[in-house]
């Protein structure tokens, strides 16, 4: 998984590289079919925006959150998207399930 990470109006230091790369890491170990990840960390005023899309196969998942710190927006961001990363996987899963059932349904 390749993450690019940039920002508007403010540096990204090595700390928040790593910050933003460990949160992703731990995303992918629930659902490891993500290709690119781009995350945008953004100052606006006194606001701290996290903003990230997640291309995985057949769909891509974006989410956004605003702090006043930008850790905390980028913890914000990490939770939201593990949850619909979560639902992502639920949806094959069942998806490929009712199938199954079908068939077997269909074969009796």
């Amino acid at each position: 998984m390749q993450v690019n990470l940039t920002g508007h109006h403010v540096d990204i230091t090595d700390a928040l590289r790593d910050y933003v790369n460990a949160k992703f890491e731990r995303i992918v170990r629930h659902f490891d079919h993500m290709t690119n990840v781009r995350v945008v960390l953004s100052v606006e005023k006194q606001r701290k925006k996290a903003e990230a899309t997640i291309h995985v196969a057949g769909a891509d998942i974006h989410a956004d959150q605003e702090s006043d710190d930008m850790y905390a927006a980028i913890d914000l961001l990490a939770d939201k998207l593990d949850r619909q990363v979560c639902r992502v996987k639920e949806r094959r899963s069942d998806h490929h399930r009712s199938e199954g059932g079908l068939k077997a349904h269909v074969d009796h």
